[in-house]
């Protein structure tokens, strides 16, 4: 039997399995590579609130990393719900120690998990700042949502119509290459892909439901998935939007909860 492309997310768990560490790994299964993960934050939450958040050691979630690296390796890494100055700090010491140590080379996506659900700041400012600062330099791709990349960039964001305005304020966030989510064209969702040079717009037609808790988490997750199988940026990209559209479409109807419902990750 083929052996599947490995991949770790570095992220929160959601104990109402919507988002982070279960959007994952649900995502990952739905896609057929073989997923990891080391727990930054365990959380008591549901499709209404986070009632409580528990954040590990750092020297525990760098433990975590090490272990299933330094044995498995990985073709893609992930990061998302972190935090934490320390965190934050604990987790781009590993990524750049094992950046130059895995062959080949693993992609590390950065998914900078800031705001709430409402678009609301979670952390401190100084936490936005470590995650730029400390983050964005090994990553291959950075993938805020438009609250997170206002927040992080310290001003609003262009209108999408002003293509070089905005990719001049993507370039201004200091990564690599940026995909901004969740951006809004008539009756479609928007991705916008800043490459070092190029703006590329990327549309799906939106879907009516408020069912949409975790589909950045999906996304990210996805492109993990297909960059790990050897897709370039933007066919993986695609891929991964596709298949996100997809499961929101799965997941649209579902009444699981009170707020926010989930995602249909499996495919049929």
């Amino acid at each position: 039997m083929t052996r599947p492309p490995i991949v770790l997310s570095i992220a929160g768990s959601d104990s109402g399995g919507a988002a982070g560490l279960q959007a994952d790994l649900k995502t990952w299964t739905a896609l057929g590579v073989y997923g990891m993960s080391a727990v930054t934050v365990v959380t008591a939450q549901n499709s209404v609130r986070v009632e409580r958040a528990h954040f590990l050691p750092p020297d525990l979630v760098a433990a975590q990393i090490d272990a299933v690296l330094s044995d498995y390796g990985a073709a893609a890494i992930k990061t998302g719900f972190l935090g934490r100055v320390d965190l934050i700090e604990a987790v781009a010491e590993r990524l750049a120690f094992w950046r130059e140590r895995l062959s080949p080379r693993p992609f590390i996506l950065v998914d900078p998990v800031l705001v709430n659900h409402r678009g609301e700041p979670m952390f401190p400012p100084e936490v936005a700042a470590a995650v730029r600062e400390r983050l964005f330099p090994p990553a291959d791709l950075v993938t805020p949502n438009r609250h997170e990349a206002a927040l992080l960039a310290g001003r609003p964001l262009p209108v999408l119509e002003d293509g070089e305005e905005l990719a001049r304020f993507l370039a201004s966030l200091g990564a690599a290459r940026v995909l901004l989510k969740g951006l809004e064209r008539g009756e479609e969702k928007v991705d916008a892909l800043w490459d070092g040079g190029d703006l590329t717009l990327l549309g799906q037609p939106a879907i009516d439901t408020e069912n949409l808790h975790g589909s950045g988490d999906t996304l990210s997750a996805a492109i993990c998935a297909f960059a790990a199988k050897g897709l370039p940026l933007l066919d993986a990209i695609r891929q991964a939007q596709s298949y996100t559209h997809a499961a929101i479409g799965r997941g649209a109807g579902w009444r699981l909860g009170a707020g926010h419902g989930p995602l249909g990750h499996a495919q049929d």
